[in-house]
């Protein structure tokens, strides 16, 4: 019976826990307008978004992929960005055009 006493609140206190443990990415917040602070968006990148959470992260910046047409004008604002793709088609780097 003591056993029992002892093992009953360690097992609620293992199930509490471990329900506690989310494995969903967390979203992050929109940033508005073109991109301005690098060391933020170099972050962004390295985590090897997809295009579509790239949308969601940087929705004012235009996200010019592969094979996609574009004008030729010179944006020195950072508000197009044309990014390199790994096989799964998620971000690993790119370059503001």
């Amino acid at each position: 019976m003591r056993k029992a006493t002892l093992v009953l609140p360690l097992l609620a206190v293992a199930i509490a826990t471990g329900a506690c443990h989310d494995m969903t990415q967390p979203v992050a917040k929109p940033v508005a307008g073109f991109v301005t602070d690098m060391k933020s968006f170099d972050a962004f990148i390295a985590t090897h978004p997809t295009p579509e959470q790239f949308h969601v992260t940087y929705p004012d910046v235009q996200l010019v992929m592969p094979g996609t047409m574009t004008t030729m004008e010179f944006r020195s604002n950072n508000s197009r960005y044309y990014p390199e793709l790994d096989k799964d088609g998620k971000i690993t780097g790119g370059h503001f055009g």
